[in-house]
């Protein structure tokens, strides 16, 4: 990439003004009022909205909303960079360090003398990474701010380094079928939201099973069924428009559009 006068574009340039416009959002008398103020814990929303929306620029393919929303993302790590040099604990450079030291030590077949790699010696390397860091247990370091689905598949994979899984996918087939049971039997019942939203969960929890034995990832297919959702829905905005009807219809009008915009999907004759 180059400058506007031709010039070859320095990206330790570009990133140098960057850390001094953190730097000076943040300043104590010069800065802006809501920067000041922010801390690790409320600016953490905005960083996983950021990576969120990284992922979506992406499944659009959208290369231009790409580059912004990496930017916006980079900037989320320059934000927080600076507050823990303010803090004294550390500064952008630490990060980048230790994250370069971290890849290297865990592609040695790049940067080292070991002839291959495979998933196996990844996990290896990030295990020995856990050990360093004096965890307990195996499930201490999965994040608690990931997506529940996210944080349920993981759960479930490190659970099975002692072998608590399944063997296949049947078994997990048929305890959702089980858990779905006991749902249907607290609703019955009339229980209070809590018990219902600790058996829902517990249903969900074993959908992200299910996902899991297929090598399945169960955000993107939820993803990929919302987007699946907007189209449909969108088709039964046009047809009702299409006839002048606003409001509420009737749900066998909504069933029959929604079913028409199944079979255009498909490939089917409306």
């Amino acid at each position: 990439m180059y400058d506007d006068d031709g010039a070859p574009r320095n990206p330790g340039r570009s990133l140098d003004a960057l850390l001094a416009l953190m730097a000076r959002l943040r300043d104590p008398d010069k800065g802006c009022d809501w920067d000041k103020v922010q801390s690790f814990e409320t600016i953490a929303p905005y960083t996983i909205e950021e990576a969120y929306e990284v992922a979506d620029a992406i499944a659009r393919g959208d290369r231009g909303d790409l580059r912004e929303e990496l930017g916006d993302l980079l900037f989320q790590v320059v934000f927080h960079a600076r507050i823990a040099e303010e803090e004294g604990a550390f500064a952008f450079a630490d990060v980048a360090e230790a994250i370069t030291a971290k890849m290297i030590a865990r592609h040695p077949h790049v940067f080292g003398d070991a002839r291959a790699h495979d998933a196996t010696r990844w996990e290896d390397h990030k295990a020995a990474e856990r050990a360093a860091k004096a965890k307990g247990g195996l499930l201490d370091d999965i994040p608690l701010a990931l997506p529940a689905l996210l944080r349920a598949v993981k759960l479930q994979k490190r659970a099975t380094r002692i072998g608590f899984d399944w063997p296949d996918l049947l078994p997990v087939l048929d305890k959702l079928e089980e858990e779905i049971g006991e749902l249907k039997a607290e609703i019955a019942a009339g229980s209070p939201p809590a018990r219902l939203e600790d058996e829902l969960g517990d249903v969900l929890f074993v959908a992200a099973n299910i996902a899991r034995h297929l090598g399945v990832d169960p955000e993107h297919a939820l993803r990929s069924t919302n987007a699946k959702f907007e189209r449909r829905f969108r088709h039964i905005e046009t047809r009702l428009a299409e006839r002048g009807l606003a409001g509420r219809q009737p749900l066998d009008l909504l069933d029959s559009l929604w079913d028409e915009a199944k079979a255009i999907e498909k490939g089917k004759p409306a």
